[in-house]
This record gives C-alpha cells, sequence and structure tokens, in this order.
C-alpha cells in the first residue's frame, strides 16, 4: 500500500443480540456502525471501516477470515461504545441483572485489542471503549458510579442522554495535557454509569471529573492505546465541548507511523 494512501480505520461492530421486530430481523443478531463515529475519522482524511464479530453466542466460530487478517488490512481500530462490560469478564458477577453486560462483544474486542497491540498498530477507546482496554489490560470495573461511588456526580441522564456534560482535570504532565494546553476544565459528553475501578497493567490516569471518577487513560507500552470516557465524535456539533481533532490527529499520526 503506497505510503501516502488513506489510513484505513476499523470501528469495532456494536452488537444487537434481540432487535426490536419493527426492524424486521426477527431471530437475528445485528451488527452496527454509529455515524459519528465514523464521520470523526472521515472527517480527518481517513477510510472507516466496520470490523464485525467473529463470535456466534459465547463459542467462538472462525471462518476463513481471521482477526489476524483485519489487522494486517486496517492501521488502527477504534472502540465504539455501547453495552456495559460483562463483569465476568474482569473475574466479578453481575451485581444486578442489567449490569450484566455482553460477553460475547468483551471476548471479540478484547482480541482486537490485544492483536493490534502485537502488531504495534494504535487502539483508541471511547466510553466502553475505555473500559475495554482497561479490561483486556488486567483491570477492573465499577459497576454502577450512582450506587456504589459515594458522593460522585451525574455521568448518565436518560433524558439528556449527550447532552449530559460536565467538566474534567488533565493530569499534570498527561499527553492529554500538553495536546490541551491551557485548558483547566474542559467540558466533555457523559453518557455512563460504569467506570475504571484496578487499572489495567502499564496504564496511566491521563484525566478524572470532579468527583475522582477516571476519565482518561494510556498505555505505557510501545504502541498508541489509549480510551477516553467521553464521547469525543459528539463535540464537533457543540462548540462548548472540547475540541476533538486534537486526539483524532495524536491517533491517526501514530497510525501512519505504524505504517512506516
Amino acid at each position: 500500500m503506497p505510503k501516502d494512501a488513506p489510513l484505513r480505520i476499523g470501528l469495532s461492530a456494536r452488537l444487537m443480540h434481540d432487535p426490536p421486530a419493527e426492524l424486521g430481523f426477527r431471530n437475528k443478531v445485528l451488527q452496527y456502525l454509529e455515524q459519528q463515529a465514523a464521520h470523526w475519522v472521515m472527517a480527518h482524511g481517513a477510510m472507516a471501516f466496520m470490523v464485525p464479530t467473529l463470535y456466534k453466542t459465547s463459542t467462538v466460530q472462525r471462518e476463513s477470515v481471521s482477526v489476524r487478517d483485519y489487522v494486517d488490512a486496517l492501521d488502527g481500530i477504534i472502540l465504539q461504545g455501547g453495552a456495559d462490560v460483562a463483569p465476568e469478564s474482569y473475574g466479578e458477577t453481575a451485581l444486578r441483572p442489567e449490569w450484566s453486560g455482553d460477553r460475547v462483544r468483551d471476548l471479540y474486542e478484547i482480541e482486537l485489542v490485544w492483536e493490534f497491540i502485537i502488531r504495534g498498530k494504535p487502539v483508541l477507546g471511547i466510553c466502553r471503549g475505555a473500559q475495554l482496554i482497561n479490561v483486556a489490560l488486567g483491570g477492573s470495573l465499577v459497576q454502577d458510579i450512582p450506587s456504589l461511588l459515594a458522593g460522585a456526580i451525574a455521568h448518565r441522564d436518560e433524558a439528556l442522554y449527550d447532552a449530559l456534560h460536565h467538566p474534567v482535570q488533565f493530569l499534570a504532565g498527561s499527553r492529554l495535557a500538553a495536546l490541551y494546553p491551557g485548558f483547566e476544565s474542559p467540558l466533555v459528553s457523559s453518557i455512563h454509569h460504569q467506570s475504571v475501578k484496578r487499572l489495567g497493567n502499564d496504564l496511566i490516569v491521563e484525566a478524572e471529573g470532579p468527583d475522582g471518577v477516571v476519565e482518561a487513560i494510556r498505555w505505557r507500552g510501545s504502541s498508541y492505546v489509549a480510551g477516553f470516557q467521553w464521547h469525543p465524535e459528539f463535540h464537533p456539533r457543540d462548540p462548548r465541548l472540547l475540541d476533538s481533532s486534537p486526539v483524532m490527529q495524536e491517533f491517526l499520526d501514530a497510525a501512519r507511523e505504524a505504517r512506516g
């Protein structure tokens, strides 16, 4: 592939295991890509490709194409938001049935994370994606912020959805602080009820909410791996929110460098 060819960025598929009957997919599983996530990539001159899961139910069903084939074809991966990470994926049981998460998607994305790391290609996690990175590297999660973290601010509001915002603080000396010089308390979107509890191996915290909830993490290893609890792909619609371009540009620069 020519070095100056557009970067090819994969986005892990969201899964809908039980689609509403009115969609016309009875007894089917849907895999889909959220539009703004793809447009965030495309707006910076890269091509966006959805990476479908290779799993069915709880067992691995290998077809003629493997995860490694996707990693070969792509320059980087973005893990989309969506359903909770299953507590089973970090050695716990769900404290409530509605927090049981999506184990099928977890297995698929954990394999993606490790294959991209092994190849030295960048990994970026959004919301659930940040939590998945933490779990893939051996960390754990708070299953429900409102009931388990005393004094926490609201991080999700069903009525407001992506209109819920709160400030974050970049940790001194972090890469995020360098990307956004002069930003003391930028506003970000917030659509989550789970968060990082125990940090995964070689991960560091780069941003926190006013209540101490982890808002951004980064791997200290040899390639780019970073996760953001907010949704930077939603930010271009609202000038009050933190500019999402520096984050995407850093990720794409890492992808270009990995391409060689």
